[in-house]
């Protein structure tokens, strides 16, 4: 699990610490369980009080980046163009050099396991496959986005199997 609030977002693998979430941060959430021996693993992020521009901006893009990525998944293509698709729509818009981890990672029986969504990954995907698609920009000493969903891949595309809102919970 990882809550990461204000500039502790924008570490990826945050851990516990003192910091208190306060009015005006962006507030990472990354969190799992297990059902019958299979894990499951979703990201959100969350504004206490009203985003500023650049916040609505950035989770705007990431928002868009998951979807990219999430519209790549189809048997045949290669895990690194789920990654391509997501990286592509956070570079267009200016934050690529803040996207500092892979796009996902399989997903069964333990969290993190292979494939990798990641360039290099020519593994293609294929139907009954379950990974995330988890895009993030981290931008230091200040916030992080990240929205992660776990996708199956389908005979025609994918299936996500996490169901909450990818858009901007503004949380008072």
């Amino acid at each position: 699990t990882i809550v990461g609030s204000g500039p502790n977002g924008a570490n990826p693998h945050h851990e516990v610490g003192d910091r208190v979430i306060r009015p005006g941060d962006m507030v990472v959430l990354d969190f799992g369980g297990l059902k019958d021996g299979y894990g499951s693993d979703t990201t959100r992020t969350v504004h206490v009080g009203e985003p500023t521009e650049e916040e609505r901006r950035v989770h705007d893009v990431v928002r868009a980046a998951q979807e990219a990525g999430f519209r790549a998944v189809r048997p045949g293509v290669a895990c690194q163009e789920v990654d391509r698709a997501a990286r592509a729509v956070i570079t267009d818009a200016g934050y690529g050099e803040y996207f500092i981890h892979r796009t996902g990672h399989g997903i069964g029986v333990t969290t993190h396991e292979p494939p990798y969504m990641i360039e290099g990954e020519e593994q293609p995907l294929v139907p009954g496959m379950c990974f995330s698609v988890e895009p993030g920009v981290y931008l230091p000493g200040r916030f992080g986005v990240r929205i992660e969903d776990i996708v199956s891949v389908t005979q025609d595309g994918g299936r996500r199997l996490n169901n909450t809102t990818r858009e901007m919970v503004i949380v008072d």
